[in-house]
């Protein structure tokens, strides 16, 4: 087997199997770290188109590493919005006992 026919299909499953997980989980950061599979699934595929020829392509090389900066860029994004949606989430109790409203939180 080719490298270029190894590393597509290890790519290729790393895509489907970070889709399938991203579909099917209900967890916000298990969905984020299934989507970081299928983004690391597409680099390797990038890098084995790249390196088909006798001389390696460097466009893919130069996406791949504008993908990897952009996945990075992404996954902290979405460690912080999961974090916060988490937060408001989490129902708020109040700091005394029989007081309503604003949870006594100070205005």
């Amino acid at each position: 087997m080719s490298s270029f026919a190894w590393y597509s299909t290890v790519g290729s499953v790393l895509v489907a199997s970070g889709l399938v997980v991203m579909l099917l989980a209900a967890d916000r950061f298990r969905r984020l770290v299934a989507l970081n599979v299928a983004a690391s699934g597409t680099l390797v595929v990038l890098l084995a188109v790249a390196g088909r020829a006798e001389e390696p392509d460097p466009v893919p090389h130069a996406l791949a590493l504008t993908g990897i900066v952009i996945t990075v860029a992404f996954t902290g994004l979405g460690v912080v919005l999961a974090r916060r949606i988490d937060e408001l989430d989490e129902p708020s109790e109040p700091d005394e006992p029989g007081e309503e409203g604003d949870g006594g939180r100070d205005r």
